[in-house]
């Protein structure tokens, strides 16, 4: 299933289109989060870049 939800990056406008937002021309993306998955195979390198970018704590582990 595809997703029809574009959110635009520079007003922040919700739009179908799939190229440019109607209102401001700016780039479009897709607001929603990636599909969880229990066997993901690269969620140590998510942590590990998170952990480098100094989005967690670093606690436990």
């Amino acid at each position: 299933m595809r997703w029809l939800l574009r959110k635009c990056t520079v007003c922040g406008r919700y739009t179908l289109r799939e190229d440019r937002c109607p209102l401001c021309g700016g780039r479009v993306v897709v607001p929603h989060p990636p599909r969880f998955s229990p066997e993901d195979k690269y969620v140590a390198y998510r942590y590990t870049m998170k952990k480098l970018a100094g989005l967690l704590e670093g606690g436990g582990g």
